[in-house]
Parts: C-alpha cells; structure tokens; sequence
C-alpha cells in the first residue's frame, strides 16, 4: 500500500515538475538523445566487431588443425575392439 501511495505522489509531482519545468525538459532530452545514440552506436560497433572477430578464429581453427591419419586408425582399431568385447559379453550373458 505503501508502495502504491509513493508511485501516485511521484508521478503527480513528476508531472507537475515536468508542467513547470518544460523548456529545460526539452532541452535535457535533446542533449541526452544524440549522447544516447553516440553510446549505443559505439557499443554496436564493438559487439559487431567482436562477434567478426569470434567467426575469423572458428574458420582459423578449421584450417589449421590437419587430420592425423594414425590418430583415426589407431581409434578405429579400438571401436572395433570394443565392439567385439560387447558382442562377446552379450554372447556370455544370453
């Protein structure tokens, strides 16, 4: 309730203040604008920029990063060794 009574008085006297106040209002807002547009012009840049910089390092890494022949043999020698031992124990187990 109290909360309710607090938010009616200061919107009453914001709109009173804003009634007598309204030339420097306008001019308040008509610096804070182009100040506003200036700071989240900036802070889309650089996320922009960041994110281009993100997408340069994935398509680095794909490139430099050759696939070792003996690494693929050598784990597919072990899948098909595991693949064995399962079938060997579900045979045990049936």
């Amino acid at each position: 309730m109290k909360t309710l009574i607090g938010g009616a008085v200061g919107a009453v006297v914001g709109l009173i203040g804003m009634s007598i106040w309204w030339k420097p209002f306008l001019q308040l807002l008509a610096g804070a604008i182009p100040v506003t547009l200036l700071l989240g012009g900036g802070l889309a840049l650089y996320l922009g920029f960041d994110e281009l910089k993100d997408t340069w390092k994935k398509e680095d890494k794909t490139v430099d990063t050759p696939i070792e022949t003996e690494d693929t043999e050598k784990y597919k020698e072990e899948i098909d060794d595991l693949k064995k031992e399962i079938e060997t124990l579900k045979a045990e187990k049936a």
